[in-house]
């Protein structure tokens, strides 16, 4: 595994480095106030977004994406983490990996033009009875001569506001679970109410509610019973991409402020900087966001080479989660009074990041998976030597 930048990953992530300096942060305090983005300025991120070829990196070239290796995506999104990610996701796009799976009229009906930012998708798994239990979902959806009929319901579906259809999660059989592309609109969809959250300020979590819903038979993506797995290896990569790297990028930010704050604060007559017990939280963050971006980048290494990565996964979505939730609670005290105060960006950043180890599985759950495995298969298996 060599991890040394060459200069083609350098002027990347400087192009993202600086697109989201001048481009994106300037807009953050007003999400914050206000709690939604202005759809004009949406629109112009994202034109600006395309125009450096930064839409869809994480789809092939071959239906018009970037088509970035694991790696190079990751090294993009950690970058991404520097922002609030309404903003990237208006900006970069959020393409499913699982639209990968349309074939024949589905690649122009929804993934082409989800990759040229025309349509905007969201996934929507998460039911009030099935958080971190995919597979409890009760959503199903029965055959008809038409094609099918979806039932049930979904909450907390992010961005399901601004989407024009959503990937569903649903029971096709007894204990069978398939995946539809169900456009906003549709007789008997109806949204409900956006949950308001603690944080993540202009990024709606709706409900979604189907009443005999009509879907035609190409709505089903990939094959009959293959949803869960369709899930599973969406959901892997968010956890990955969008939870583990986003959350170094973040924890890096609150770093460069918190070094900056303390650099600058003086206390009895010298910067707090100088003080043993700052230094101790500076370095604490430092080792701790390292330890978990080697983790990140070590997962999307073995992704590209082929490996079976979930067990890494479940690794990074611990570790960058809680290191997250460590070096933000650092800045809050290293800020002092300051740092409670609505008035600098820390404050929110606080609040941003606690929901980091909940949403894509619970730290507890990827605890579980990981003594799971330990069980089944020995140490052998976390040993890289082997």
């Amino acid at each position: 595994m060599d991890f040394a930048l060459n200069d083609e990953q350098r002027m990347m992530i400087e192009t993202v480095r600086r697109f989201i300096k001048e481009e994106l942060r300037p807009l953050e305090t007003a999400i914050e106030e206000s709690g939604q983005l202005d759809p004009d300025i949406a629109r112009r991120v994202h034109e600006k977004s395309k125009a450096l070829g930064l839409y869809a990196l994480n789809i092939s070239a071959e239906y018009g994406g970037g088509g970035l290796s694991t790696v190079d995506r990751i090294l993009c999104e950690e970058q991404f983490g520097h922002t609030s990610d309404i903003l990237i996701r208006r900006a970069f796009g959020n393409v499913y990996e699982p639209l990968l799976e349309c074939k024949g009229s589905q690649v122009d009906r929804w993934l082409r033009p989800t990759v040229r930012g025309e349509r905007t998708c969201s996934i929507a798994i998460t039911e009030p009875g099935a958080g971190s239990d995919a597979q409890g979902i009760k959503t199903h959806a029965q055959k008809s001569g038409e094609g099918w009929v979806l039932n049930g319901s979904k909450h907390f579906i992010s961005d399901g506001e601004w989407s024009d259809f959503f990937l569903v999660s649903a029971k096709t059989g007894e204990s069978e679970i398939s995946m539809f592309m169900v456009d906003k609109g549709l007789p008997g969809f109806t949204l409900g109410k956006d949950q308001k959250m603690m944080g993540l300020r202009g990024t709606p979590h709706i409900e979604l509610f189907f009443e005999n819903v009509p879907l035609e038979h190409v709505t089903l993506l990939g094959e009959q019973g293959q949803g869960f797995k369709l899930a599973m290896g969406a959901l892997n990569v968010v956890r990955l991409a969008q939870v583990g790297a986003r959350a170094v990028g973040k924890a890096s930010h609150v770093l460069e402020l918190m070094s900056a704050y303390a650099d600058d604060r003086t206390q009895f007559g010298r910067p707090i900087a100088q003080f043993q017990m700052v230094q101790q939280m500076l370095a604490d963050s430092i080792i701790e966001i390292n330890a978990a971006r080697l983790m990140v980048l070590r997962a999307a290494w073995m992704i590209d080479a082929g490996l079976d990565a979930r067990d890494a996964i479940s690794m990074v979505k611990v570790l960058a989660a809680e290191t997250l939730g460590r070096v933000v609670d650092r800045g809050v005290q290293v800020f002092g009074g300051m740092g409670y105060c609505k008035e600098l960006a820390i404050e929110r950043y606080y609040r941003d990041a606690r929901v980091y180890r909940i949403f894509d599985g619970t730290s507890e759950i990827h605890r579980s998976v990981l003594a799971r495995s330990l069980h089944k298969h020995g140490a052998a298996l976390f040993d890289l030597h082997r």
